[in-house]
This record gives structure tokens, C-alpha cells and sequence, in this order.
């Protein structure tokens, strides 16, 4: 392994030149205007993979943007990792906040500020480096390993999902890793082993056939607005408590490692109050806000629309009133009975003086990996080896749908190695990620990597 480390040091001039290269292409998946961009971003990934010692490499073509897929098999009798990426980003507005241009790289304070810098061009450039040093030094690698780098994870991966559904054998390995997720805090090695899923609807009120005029007709017929704002109110109570019937049904408890694992963390309450400048922490009562972020299912209410909202005032009563909502789900919850549940409580609860329509816009299932699984415990060993202390494990608030997929389509367990931090920005102006981090994770997966192997 010296001779590894050495070369990824030797060379980390060179490969921070050639990410502020990978960052340069605005490989933005939700604008039609940057689709020939996302194609000359999936080159640049297939020939990287082959500079890095790929075999064979092959960019898959779908309905929407490329799949980059390459594979080293030459270790029989040792597992394979599949190492995922994604090579699209988040659009850049708005623009006038940005310090630098977002496709232009710029070093400060030992950060690279670029859009995708973290999610996730630098991530996962980490692992084709490190893949990339073994074959520089030794000609070879101790495992097996494939490559695959999508361009449509920032719109919920819907090519992915079908490609894996068609190519498992092609995909077929031992475990999965992934650098998508964020360190506990700067320099703490971290391995996530859950996600949360999540349950999206969409829900409509209708009251009056049109819009009325507050005066002429206020009290005299059902406000949709006001009828809305009460059926939301009654989705939980006053102790953060779901009023959903069946909504905990499946919900699996933390195991006594894991609550162990959240002592271990010493989590502070005020600094994140703090930081988040709200004067205490609210939530489900009798849990810790490490559980109710990464354990416990929630219902927030993410946006209401409805009557008028535009400058000065317009008394009028609406027609309609509407409000997205999501639900973030544990183990063993499924966004499909949710939803079920959501709608059939929802409706319970209307009055009948007001007309209600519920959608199901999307979701995804939430995966927990044992932490006693093989390849957890060598992606902890190998960000200890890198970062100089000890490994923490975390569970995610968030969801990433596709992860779920590998585990469940391929039979494997999903490991997240993040390497980013949750104040670099991604989604927004100014995203950045630790050189450190870039350079640090390089030598992770190169050790994770070895500990694999063995």
C-alpha cells in the first residue's frame, strides 16, 4: 500500500487539474439546452475509467442521458465492488449569488468552489483515481471491480432503475460503493448504513365552483384554504405523533447497537439549535434528535398554494386550495401503504362540505446494511487507516431511491463512504468541497480497496 499512497500524493497536483477539468462540463440533467453537454461529460468519464484501467468500458444510451459503465475482472476467486457516481448536477441559479462562475473551478482556503465539485463529480473521481494508482504501481488490482456513473440521479435515476432491472448479471458483485453522503464533521472518518424513504403526495381542496368575494359570500360556504390549514393541523399532534391509523405499524426499532453506536456521538443539541437559529429543537416526543432524523418516520408539509398572493389585496374567497406533502419512511415501511394510508386518513378527515382529490407524486424505500456486514467493516477500517481516527457510523435523514435498488435488484449491501460535509453547499450557490477530503478519500478507497480484498 505505500507504493499506492505515494503515487496518489505524488500525483495530487495532477488530479486536482483534471477534476477542475470534469467540473468544467455543465453536465446539468434537467436542461434540454445542456444535453449535449451531458454527453461530452459521459466521454470524458468513459475515457477516465479507461486511463484508470478499465478493460472494457461501455457508455449505455437510454431514454434520457447515458450510462457509463467499465469493469476490471482479472482477480479470480477475490469479490467484486461495484463503485456507483453520477456525473449530472443541480442547475446553478440563482446565478447572482455565486462568488465564482459555477463551471469555473476556484481554490480558497484549501476548498475547490465549482457545481458538482461534491455532489458528485468530486466524490466519485476519488475512486477512479485510487483504482488508477493500484494499476500504476502493481498492474493490477486485488479485487474485482466495475464502474457505474449515471447522468440522471439529480432526477430521480429513472433510466437506472430499468437498466439495473435488465443487466444484473452484468452488475452482478459483492458489495456497493458509494461517496454521496456527508462526514459526521470535518476529518471524521464516516460510513452511513441507512436511509430514510420517503412517500411524496400532492392534495387538492375544492370548495365553491369559483372564486368568490369574501364579503358577498364569506360565511356563507366552505373556505378551502381554511379547511386545508385544519386537515393538516390534524395529521399530528401536539407531542410530534402521526395521527395516521397504522402509519407505526412496521416501523423497526433502532437495535441496542445502534443506540450505543448514537451515545458514542455525543450529539449537541444547542449547537445545532444554534446553528439553525431557532431558540429549541422540536419533534416526535421520547426520541433523541439523532433517532427522529434518522430512524423515525416524519410528515412535514413542504408547500400550500391557493387564492391570492400577489402584492396589495384582493378579498377573495378561493375555489381551491392545495398542499405538498411528504413522508419520510423507516424500515420496514413502503411508500405504496403509506400513501394508501395517507389518503384514506385524509379523506376520513375532510368535511363534507369541501371536495378533496390526493396524488401520489413519488417515492422510494428506505435501506438499512447491518453493520456487521463484511464490507462494512472494511470501508470502516480503510477511512480510519485514511482520516487517522476512529470510524463513526451514521444513518441518513435523506433518501437516494437507487441505492435501495442495488441492494434489492442485486443482493448486495449498499455501502455509503461520504466524504462531503453537510455545510458544502450542494444544491446551492457556492458549492465546495475539502481538498483534504478529495485527498484523504482518494487514499480511503485505496485502502478500502486492500481490506476488501481480503
Amino acid at each position: 500500500m505505500d507504493k499506492v499512497i505515494s503515487y496518489l500524493k505524488d500525483n495530487y497536483n495532477d488530479y486536482i487539474d483534471e477534476l477542475k477539468e470534469y467540473i468544467s462540463i455543465p453536465s446539468i440533467s434537467t436542461s434540454s439546452e445542456n444535453k449535449n453537454d451531458m454527453k461530452v461529460c459521459a466521454d470524458f468519464v468513459k475515457a477516465k475509467l479507461e486511463a484508470a484501467g478499465m478493460n472494457k468500458t461501455e457508455i449505455f444510451e437510454t431514454e434520457g442521458h447515458p450510462i457509463v459503465y467499465g469493469e476490471w475482472l482479472e482477480a479470480p476467486g477475490k469479490p467484486t465492488v461495484l463503485i456507483y457516481g453520477h456525473y449530472d448536477v443541480q442547475p446553478v441559479d440563482p446565478i447572482d449569488l455565486w462568488d465564482s462562475p459555477p463551471f469555473e473551478a476556484e481554490i480558497k482556503d484549501n476548498k475547490i468552489y465549482a457545481r458538482g465539485a461534491n455532489d458528485n463529480k468530486g466524490q466519485n473521481f476519488v475512486h477512479i483515481k485510487s483504482v488508477e494508482a493500484f494499476f500504476n504501481t502493481h498492474g493490477k488490482l486485488p479485487l474485482n471491480v466495475k464502474f457505474i456513473i449515471e447522468g440522471e440521479e439529480e432526477i430521480g435515476s429513472p433510466n437506472l432503475e430499468k437498466f439495473l432491472a435488465t443487466q444484473k448479471e452484468l452488475l452482478k458483485c459483492d458489495a456497493v460503493l458509494i461517496s454521496d453522503t456527508s462526514m459526521y464533521g470535518p476529518g471524521i472518518p464516516t460510513v452511513s448504513y441507512g436511509l430514510r424513504g420517503l412517500a411524496f403526495m400532492e392534495v387538492f381542496v375544492t370548495g365553491p365552483n369559483r372564486d368568490l368575494h369574501s364579503g358577498s359570500f364569506g360565511g356563507s360556504v366552505a373556505n378551502p384554504i381554511n379547511e386545508l390549514a385544519r386537515m393538516i393541523s390534524r395529521l399530528i399532534d401536539e407531542n410530534g405523533v402521526i395521527q395516521i391509523p397504522g402509519f407505526y405499524d412496521d416501523v423497526v426499532e433502532m437495535t441496542e447497537l445502534e443506540l450505543d453506536n448514537i451515545k458514542k456521538l455525543a450529539f449537541d443539541d444547542d449547537a445545532y439549535a444554534k446553528e439553525l437559529d431557532v431558540k429549541e429543537l422540536h419533534g416526535e416526543k421520547g426520541f433523541n434528535t439523532l433517532q427522529r432524523l434518522w430512524a423515525r418516520p416524519t410528515l412535514d408539509c413542504n408547500g400550500i398554494v391557493g387564492g391570492y398572493t400577489g402584492e396589495g389585496a384582493k378579498t377573495v374567497l378561493p375555489s381551491k386550495a392545495s398542499a405538498k406533502i411528504s413522508m419520510r419512511l423507516v424500515p420496514n415501511q413502503t411508500p405504496e401503504k403509506i400513501g394508501e394510508l395517507f389518503e384514506a386518513y385524509f379523506r376520513q378527515i375532510a368535511p363534507e362540505h369541501i371536495k378533496v382529490e390526493v396524488k401520489a407524486l413519488h417515492g422510494g424505500k428506505p435501506v438499512v446494511v447491518p453493520l456487521e456486514s463484511k464490507a462494512m467493516s472494511a470501508a470502516a477500517v480503510a477511512v480510519s487507516k485514511a482520516f487517522g481516527r476512529e470510524t463513526v457510523f451514521t444513518r441518513e435523514g435523506g433518501s437516494i431511491p437507487i441505492v435501495v435498488e442495488f441492494v434489492e435488484q442485486l443482493e448486495a449491501p449498499a455501502i455509503l463512504m461520504g466524504l462531503g460535509l453537510d455545510t458544502d453547499n450542494i444544491h446551492s450557490p457556492n458549492e465546495h468541497f475539502s481538498l483534504e477530503s478529495f485527498h484523504q478519500g482518494m487514499i480511503a478507497s485505496a485502502y478500502f480497496i486492500e481490506e476488501f480484498a481480503k
